[in-house]
């Protein structure tokens, strides 16, 4: 009964906290809570892809149970969590201290992006730009990657989808640069350091290259005639939403590695259809009717 009484207050509190906020509220207020907003929200964008992503929601559950215990009037779990709290800040700090640096270097480097900016001038939507971008990357992947299966140098490509692959980044070097068929041949040359890996493809951007692939869960189900890069590729794509390309060094095939399956022998024309099938987002019903006019000219 007790309970159920606290319960009722709890609710009582909350709404009369409502009411208050609701009849004071003001333009500054409002300004206010978008910072807020947008302070944390970047603050997750700099967390999600390392260990203190986790923490941070650990974190968040003790607040909110921290703030109902105050409400319900839990003594002793709110001295447990307060002490948790006081000493428990310091040694994050000290634990984390490595994501910490790395997240405020992130803010240090952050620019505006003259990409941005234009889009806010010329009328045209993030999502139309994004699929454009994502159109001229794929045309030149695949012609690069039909360059490579001529010189039979192998290529590894992993193209991120929803999954994160923030792990498999990591062990690799970061490249963060625009597309193009001669960085990918200089890249992938037999001579090159970071040729035997893994690229990573970001947002139709190179974001990383020589990275490592986890191995496939079945290897010994997997064709014996396949290489360690056509392993590599499908053992990603068990692991990950992600899709992932690759030329062979023995044969100079074009496969495709996707939901732990493999197509392989595809053309550069077959590679772009599916690629593009696969990562650009829906189309705009404008984009799309521009786009069948200029097919229809060439």
């Amino acid at each position: 009964m007790q309970f159920l009484q606290s319960v009722a207050q709890f609710f009582s509190a909350v709404g009369e906290v409502i009411g208050g906020v609701i009849a004071s509220f003001r333009i500054n207020d409002l300004l206010d809570i978008l910072l807020v907003a947008f302070l944390v929200y970047k603050g997750i964008q700099l967390v999600k892809e390392t260990r203190a992503a986790q923490l941070l929601k650990g974190i968040l559950l003790l607040c909110v149970v921290l703030v109902v215990s105050n409400l319900l009037d839990l003594k002793t779990i709110n001295i447990l969590l307060n002490y948790i709290f006081n000493f428990g800040l310091v040694a994050i700090v000290v634990l984390f201290q490595p994501e910490l640096r790395r997240a405020l270097e992130r803010v240090g480097r952050t620019k505006v992006s003259g990409r941005r900016l234009s889009n806010l001038f010329s009328g045209k939507s993030e999502e139309e730009q994004n699929i454009r971008r994502w159109e001229k990357a794929i045309n030149t992947i695949a012609s690069a990657a039909e360059s490579l299966s001529k010189t039979k140098t192998g290529a590894l490509i992993v193209f991120e989808r929803q999954s994160k692959l923030g792990e498999q980044i990591a062990t690799g070097v970061e490249i963060n640069a625009d597309i193009s068929e001669e960085l990918i041949g200089n890249i992938f040359f037999k001579n090159s350091p970071l040729h035997d890996g893994a690229m990573i493809i970001r947002d139709a951007r190179i974001l990383a290259a020589s990275c490592f692939l986890p191995k496939p869960e079945k290897e010994e189900l997997i064709a014996r005639e396949l290489g360690s890069r056509h392993r590599a590729a499908i053992g990603m794509s068990e692991n990950s939403d992600a899709v992932i390309l690759v030329v062979s060094e023995e044969t100079g095939a074009i496969s495709v590695a996707e939901n732990g399956e493999i197509i392989r022998h595809l053309t550069k024309e077959q590679l772009v259809d599916y690629l593009t099938s696969r990562i650009i987002p829906e189309q705009p019903v404008e984009h799309k009717k521009s786009r069948t006019r200029r097919e229809k000219k060439q």
